[in-house]
C-alpha cells in the first residue's frame, strides 16, 4: 500500500511543501472524523494533463469514525474517483468554498449527505476533503449538536489553512479521542458545556460544581495548557494528578476564526489506570534491574576471591587455572553489569562486546603487542543467549591472543598481532568471525579432543547448550595465515 507522499508525488502535481501539509492534516483528521461521526476522505486531482483526460480525482487518504459504524468498507486509498461521480468535489475545487449536498455511493443503498471541504494551502486549494455522513441515531442530542458545531469550526480552519497545526498532532495514537470527554471553553475561557466523561473526569479531581459558564480557575483547577492555548492559539497538552491515584491528561485545541481564538476544545482522558500501571512496571523494572546490579556485583567479588587466592599459590598451573577461572566469572559479570541497566528479556550485545575486548586485553599480557579489531554488530540479543555467547566469544578471543603469537618472539619482532573479531547476522542465525594473523593450528588439531579447558568449554556452550556450530581452521599462507575461527548459533532455538 502506497503512502499519502508516495500517491502524491506518483500521481499528483503537488509539491513537497504541499504534500507535508497534508500529512499533518490527516495525521490529526480522527478528531474531525470522530466529531462528525462520519467517514472522510482526502481527494486531490490527478496529473491527466499529459493525456488530456476528464478532470479525474486520486484519494490520498481515508479516515474513518471512532464513534460510528463505517459507511464504506473497501479502501479507496490510491483508487482514481471519475469527476462525473463526484460532481460536488469538482465543483468545490472551483469555487474554493465548502459544498453540502448528496452522493450516491456504491454499496450504499440510499443517498448520503457530503460535505466537501476545501484543503488550502498557500493561497490555493490543494485537495478535498470529503464528508460522508451516516444516518444519526434519531434527533442529534444536544452533545451530538455541540460535537458537530465543533467540526463546523474546524473545517472554517481547514478552509483557511489554520488547521492542522504546525506544531503538533492534536489526535492520534496515545492521544485522547472525542469520546474520552470534551469541554468547550469559549474566547474568555468559560466553559460552554462539558460532555459526561468530562465531567467525570472532573469529578475525579474533586470538582463537583457545575462547570457551565466558570473558568477552570474559578472552579479550583488550575490547567496551564488552556489560558497558553486561549493566549497564544498553539495546542499543549498536560497531565494533571490529584494525590497519587488520579492523573487525568488534558490536550487543548485552539479554535481559530479570523487568525483570532474563538475558544478551545479540550480533549480529556482519565490514565489513572495507566498511570498506576507504568508505575508498577518502573517498579519491576528497578526491581530487576537491582538483581542485575546484585548479581554482578556477587560474581565480581567471586572473581576478586579467585585473583586473590591465584596469588597465593606457589603452584604456576594453579595460577594460571584460577586466572582462567577469574576470567570466565568477569565475562558473565559483564552481560549482567548491561543488564543492571537495561533490565529485559534482551540486551543489547555490542555493548557487551566493547566490554568484553577491554577484558581481554585488561587481563591477558602477552608477551607480543596485539590488537583487537572489532566489525559490525549483532544488534539485540535474548539474555539466555547473550550470557553464554559472551562466555565463548572471551575464550576465543583470549584464545587467540595468548596462543597465536608464541612463536614470533618479543615486541623486537617486526611481525604485528591482530586478532579481527567479525559479527553479522545471516538467516536467522548470529554468526561470530575471529581471525589472526598468528602462527595457526597444530597439525594434529582437532575440535572433538581439545587440548585446553578453554575450548572444551566453548566447544560445550555453542554445540550443547546453544544449538549452533564452530569450525577452527587454518588461513591459508597466501591469506597471511593464522587461524579462522567461526561460531554460528541460531536466534530463535529454546535454550
Amino acid at each position: 500500500m502506497a503512502t499519502l507522499a508516495e500517491l502524491a508525488n506518483q500521481r499528483t502535481l503537488l509539491d513537497e511543501p504541499t504534500i507535508d501539509h497534508l500529512l499533518r492534516l490527516t495525521a490529526s483528521w480522527s478528531l474531525l472524523s470522530d466529531l462528525s461521526f462520519s467517514d472522510m476522505l482526502m481527494m486531490a486531482r490527478v496529473d491527466d494533463s499529459a493525456n488530456n483526460a476528464e478532470d479525474n480525482f486520486v484519494v490520498l487518504g481515508q479516515m474513518r469514525p471512532n464513534n460510528r459504524s463505517t459507511l464504506i468498507n473497501d479502501d479507496l486509498v490510491g483508487t482514481t474517483q471519475r469527476s462525473i461521480a463526484w460532481p460536488l468535489v469538482r465543483l468545490s475545487f472551483e469555487s474554493g468554498t465548502r459544498i453540502v449536498g448528496e452522493a450516491k455511493i456504491d454499496d450504499v443503498a440510499d443517498v448520503i449527505p457530503v460535505w466537501c471541504v476545501p484543503v488550502r494551502f498557500s493561497g490555493r486549494i490543494v485537495a478535498i476533503m470529503v464528508r460522508l455522513q451516516g444516518p444519526l441515531r434519531g434527533p442529534a442530542s444536544l452533545y451530538e449538536q455541540a460535537y458537530l458545531s465543533i467540526f463546523e469550526r474546524l473545517c472554517s480552519m481547514v478552509a483557511d489553512s489554520t488547521f492542522p497545526y504546525r506544531e503538533q498532532d492534536v489526535a492520534g495514537p496515545g492521544l485522547p479521542r472525542v469520546g474520552d470527554g470534551i469541554i468547550l471553553i469559549d474566547g474568555r475561557g468559560r466553559v460552554e458545556f462539558a460532555t459526561p466523561n468530562a465531567t467525570n473526569a472532573l469529578h475525579r479531581l474533586g470538582i463537583y460544581a457545575p462547570a457551565e459558564g466558570r473558568t477552570l480557575r474559578e472552579l479550583g483547577l488550575k490547567v496551564r495548557v488552556v489560558e497558553r492555548s486561549l493566549e497564544f492559539g498553539m495546542p499543549a497538552m498536560e497531565e494533571i494528578d490529584q494525590g497519587h491515584d488520579v492523573a487525568i491528561l488534558f490536550h487543548c485545541v485552539p479554535l481559530l476564526e479570523h487568525a483570532e481564538v474563538s475558544g478551545v476544545v479540550v480533549l480529556m482522558r482519565d490514565v489513572s489506570d495507566l498511570r498506576q500501571l507504568n508505575r508498577l512496571v518502573l517498579n519491576k523494572e528497578a526491581a530487576v534491574r537491582e538483581v542485575h546490579h546484585r548479581v554482578k556485583n556477587n560474581l565480581q567479588t567471586i572473581s576478586s576471591l579467585l585473583r586473590l587466592q591465584a596469588r597465593r599459590s606457589d603452584e604456576p598451573e594453579t595460577r594460571i587455572a584460577l586466572g582462567e577461572a577469574e576470567r570466565r566469572v568477569r565475562s558473565i559479570a559483564v552481560v549482567h553489569e548491561v543488564l543492571s541497566r537495561e533490565p529485559g528479556e534482551e540486551v543489547v550485545f555490542d555493548e557487551i562486546v566493547r566490554s568484553l575486548v577491554l577484558l581481554v586485553e585488561d587481563t591477558v599480557l602477552a608477551l607480543h603487542p596485539v590488537e583487537i579489531l572489532v566489525n559490525g554488530e549483532l544488534g539485540t540479543l535474548s539474555t539466555d543467549l547473550a550470557t553464554p555467547l559472551a562466555v565463548a566469544l572471551a575464550e576465543l578471543l583470549t584464545n587467540a591472543v595468548e596462543h597465536a603469537f608464541t612463536e614470533f618472539g618479543g615486541a623486537a619482532n617486526d611481525h604485528v598481532g591482530v586478532v579481527t573479531l567479525n559479527l553479522y547476522q545471516e538467516d536467522d542465525h548470529a554468526i561470530a568471525e575471529i581471525r589472526d594473523n598468528g602462527r595457526g593450528l597444530g597439525r594434529d588439531f582437532s575440535l572433538d579432543l581439545p587440548t585446553s579447558l578453554g575450548l572444551s568449554i566453548v566447544r560445550d556452550i555453542i554445540r550443547a547448550q546453544l544449538r549452533g556450530t564452530i569450525e577452527m581452521t587454518n588461513v591459508a599462507y597466501a591469506d597471511g595465515g593464522g587461524t579462522f575461527v567461526r561460531v554460528s548459533v541460531p536466534l530463535n532455538a529454546r535454550l
